[in-house]
């Protein structure tokens, strides 16, 4: 029997969920209609601009009125911004510019919106591969690269030397003094960048299956002078037998082991490559393995849709495993272990609510 069909709906409980169904609608299109916002420089332009009609604003950022004015309308409604009664004059809610702007010592959370419109971009190829199996490659995604460069800006590179470094005793001293580290999915090598200019007696390397991220990386090395990290494009799928034998005394992944093809062959491959007095240091996705576990997960659709449009599809169109970006604590430890890794310790960090930092050494 189909308890749910059985069962006679109220039209109270009808009424809560279409409202509830508004919201999301709502919502779901402020998303874009933020990362446009961001894109653009529009609430940088109202910051600096104050009280400002739309044809000002439009002057300020060097964008068209027409669709200045109706992302404005766009702001009022969904609570980020108010105007007076003409309609005339508009101004951020001192809160949405703190969070949108990075005013008042807030972060800049703007940038998160852009993984909204970046999963509405992919959809009709998603829908496909609901069809037929497989993944999307990293080549549809354009700009993946570009926003997880800002996202690697706010929660590693901003909390690298006071939170995340700390999380292992003594390793700024051992960077301090000189040792070798290898970044795996390191994208365009922000925090490697940032380690390699405060660490000059250390080595770096950073892999990444992208050419163009890591061109990037390679580019403002270059720029900056540093003459101490460069930047391979590497596929780690067979990592297990290509890794070289302890080589690294440091070995870092942030938020990259869960897109890899076969994870479980680049962390054997990590296991490898680690010095018997090593650390691997990886950040990845916080959550449960257990979907009934994140139901109260704070951005749990989130990540499941990102893990649906990206991280899961990416793995996938490689052949991959495809285990996805919450694939949790518990299977997370499993592949370590199963790695041949011994110690695993899971650490929380207070600037960071998507992920966990784990302390592996063999």
């Amino acid at each position: 029997m189909c308890l749910a069909c059985d069962t006679k709906l109220s039209a109270e409980s009808l009424d809560e969920f279409g409202g509830r169904y508004l919201d999301i609608l709502n919502h779901g299109a402020l998303a874009v209609m933020i990362s446009i916002g961001y894109r653009t420089g529009l609430f940088a332009a109202m910051r600096k601009a104050g009280p400002a009609t739309s044809h000002e604003l439009a002057e300020t950022a060097g964008l068209h009125e027409r669709y200045v004015r109706e992302w404005l309308g766009a702001m009022t409604c969904g609570g980020i911004a108010t105007c007076d009664e003409t309609s005339s004059v508009f101004s951020l809610l001192p809160a949405a510019s703190a969070s949108l702007t990075g005013s008042d010592g807030a972060e800049n959370l703007a940038y998160l919106a852009q993984y909204v419109a970046m999963m509405g971009s992919v959809e009709d190829k998603i829908i496909d591969c609901f069809h037929r199996g497989g993944g999307i490659p990293y080549s549809d995604f354009p700009r993946f690269h570009e926003v997880m460069a800002q996202d690697s800006a706010q929660t590693v590179v901003g909390a690298l030397f006071e939170h995340i470094l700390p999380l292992v005793p003594g390793l700024a001293l051992s960077l301090h003094n000189g040792i070798d580290v290898l970044d795996i999915g390191c994208g365009r090598g922000k925090a490697l960048l940032a380690m390699a200019k405060q660490f000059p007696n250390s080595r770096f390397t950073g892999w990444d299956l992208s050419a163009e991220a890591t061109r990037d990386a390679a580019n403002e090395a270059h720029a900056l002078g540093l003459t101490n990290v460069r930047f391979e494009v590497r596929d780690l799928s067979d990592f297990d037998k290509t890794a070289p034998s302890a080589d690294f005394n440091l070995i870092t992944a942030f938020d990259a082991i869960h897109d890899q093809a076969r994870p479980d062959h680049v962390l054997a491959g990590i296991r490898r490559a680690l010095r018997p007095d090593g650390v691997f240091l990886m950040q990845d996705i916080g959550a449960s393995s257990n979907v009934a576990e994140n139901r109260d997960h704070l951005i749990g659709t989130l990540l499941y849709s990102l893990s649906c449009t990206h991280c899961m599809t990416v793995s996938l169109s490689q052949g991959g495993l495809g285990v996805g970006a919450m694939w949790g604590e518990q299977m997370t430890r499993e592949f370590l272990t199963n790695a041949g890794f011994s110690s695993v310790a899971r650490h929380t960090l207070p600037h960071d609510i998507q992920n966990y930092y784990y302390l592996v050494k063999p």
